[in-house]
């Protein structure tokens, strides 16, 4: 959020995403801006002016998830096992997309251009984050060479979309991963 902005139009920010995160915690990717708007005491026009696409406001809502996973990339990259810190990296990708609602749907590529109001993307934030990790697995020879972040982050959230209705969504993605994992690998490894 911009540090030009008037004190009530941070607040109205800041109430806003407060209730969004607990919205989209309860409801998913699909919970109402106009209930998010009365919960946060503003009109739906204040909701739009901050968010202007449901897309801006989801980023907004994980962006600290996506932090922690860059993060986590970071100290990854060159510990032990090129392959099994990708995986491993990869495995807390799909898990906080489940834990957090409305993160996966943040991280689809459906094609529209990426909000210019928000710098970073969470794809492009996790894309740059993962690079460092796919790269060394693929120099090792531990992936196969045309892999790209892109291709796992959408597999991962291809996994988490698939299973988030089901009774135990955690434990049916974390199966359909380690499954997945087998094909990625150049000579069908076994999951990590």
């Amino acid at each position: 959020m911009p540090e030009h902005q008037r004190a009530d139009a941070r607040r109205n920010y800041a109430r806003i995403l407060a209730v969004a995160e607990e919205e989209v915690a309860a409801q998913g990717a699909d919970a109402s801006l106009e209930q998010i708007a009365r919960t946060a005491g503003v009109g739906s026009a204040t909701v739009r002016r901050h968010f202007p696409t449901r897309r801006a406001l989801l980023e907004a809502v994980s962006r600290t998830r996506i932090e922690a996973l860059c993060v986590r990339a970071e100290e990854l990259t060159g510990r032990g096992d090129s392959r099994d810190a990708l995986l491993e990296w990869m495995g807390d990708v799909v898990a906080y997309c489940v834990s957090a609602r409305g993160l996966a749907a943040a991280l689809t590529y459906d094609g529209s251009p990426a909000d210019p109001v928000h710098e970073n993307s969470c794809s492009r934030s996790l894309e740059e984050a993962g690079g460092p990790l796919l790269h060394r697995a693929v120099r090792d020879g531990a992936m196969a060479a045309d892999v790209t972040v892109a291709d796992l982050i959408t597999l991962a959230v291809g996994i988490v979309l698939a299973t988030e209705h089901r009774r135990d969504p955690a434990a049916e993605a974390d199966r359909l991963f380690r499954l997945a994992v087998v094909g990625l690998s150049p000579l069908g490894g076994a999951p990590a």
